[in-house]
């Protein structure tokens, strides 16, 4: 039986963390088992940055963004003698296991822990959703809802101004924020990484809109595409050859998607995957992940998430095609 195990919260921040460290608090003390809090990431790791994590210290932070044990992306973990040493530290402390919350790179190095013999599972969080083996991540959630509230304060400006704006999401590899979002919020386009855009169709669909008195538009663009004014400048270009004229405006959301109190999913989410990950490692389960499975939360080995790429779902991609959202070719 474990005696104390240790929580830390790894690369970018996802609204739902919170819940989800207070999860593995709370499990973990229904089994007698103590839960050491790592600040800053694998840093603290190395920093010695640890403190006991008790009941009262987590009272009042359950609707907090963020993560009350900071965050970092370590360099050290990139090189396998850091791994090494990482493990002889915690083994030092004393702590018996780890719960690592993060996105994939935070996941590989809780792998690259259990194959040096170290328990650890992971909990899936990314406002991206891009994170294979679970339908959604921390995150995920509040961001989308976040990012549908401002496009809607957006849309206000482009109906009395007859304007197309193109909004920059968050979404370095992943269409997912840019494509649900521009359902949710009855865009017109939305350029996502997994699909090739095609300009000549979007200016087409821009002027037959105009000229309908349909007079104002919105294109959300995930990031990882290219940026808003690289993207303004192909689609001037375009539309000098098709002799249509509009004012195009750009709104670069940045990292106000990150923050923010989390969504009621996202709180549930963080605490199901808590408990799940406590209740795997007193059962001795190690290099493995929560991940949320058509409603039920399961544990996926590791080995089957690091390193391959998660797909948009084709019933997503089906629901755009039939409200008219245009999105592109498929990538060959």
């Amino acid at each position: 039986m474990l005696k104390n195990i240790a929580v830390l919260t790894s690369g970018g921040d996802a609204p739902g963390m919170n819940p989800a460290i207070r999860s593995v608090v709370r499990t973990a003390m229904e089994a007698s088992c103590d839960v050491i809090g790592i600040s800053n990431g694998y840093d603290g790791i190395f920093e010695g940055a640890i403190e006991k994590l008790t009941g009262t210290m987590l009272s009042g932070m359950i609707d907090r963004g963020g993560t009350i044990l900071q965050s970092s992306r370590c360099k050290r973990f990139y090189d396998p003698a850091g791994v090494d040493e990482a493990k002889e530290r915690l083994l030092k402390l004393g702590i018996q296991g780890l719960v690592v919350i993060g996105g994939d790179g935070s996941l590989a190095g809780a792998r690259e822990l259990h194959r040096r013999g170290f328990p650890v599972l992971g909990i899936p969080a990314s406002i991206d959703n891009d994170i294979l083996g679970t339908e959604m991540a921390i995150g995920a959630d509040t961001a989308a809802n976040t990012i549908m509230q401002l496009i809607d304060r957006i849309r206000d400006t482009a109906r009395s101004h007859r304007r197309c704006f193109l909004i920059e999401v968050m979404g370095r590899n992943s269409g997912f924020l840019a494509l649900t979002t521009a359902i949710s919020c009855g865009a017109e386009v939305a350029v996502i990484p997994e699909f090739s855009h095609h300009l000549g169709r979007i200016v087409h669909l821009l002027r037959t809109r105009f000229e309908k008195a349909r007079d104002n538009s919105i294109i959300v663009l995930a990031e990882g595409v290219c940026d808003a004014e690289t993207f303004i400048s192909q689609m001037l270009a375009q539309e000098a050859s098709v002799s249509f004229e509009q004012e195009i405006r750009k709104t670069v959301l940045g990292h106000v998607q990150r923050g923010g109190i989390p969504t009621h999913f996202d709180r549930i989410l963080g605490a199901r995957f808590g408990e799940m990950a406590v209740l795997g490692l007193l059962q001795e389960e190690s290099g493995s992940m929560t991940g949320l499975e058509r409603g039920h939360v399961t544990l996926i080995d590791l080995d089957r998430v690091i390193g391959f790429k998660k797909h948009l779902s084709s019933e997503l991609l089906r629901l755009a095609r039939h409200l008219q959202i245009e999105f592109g070719d498929p990538i060959e």
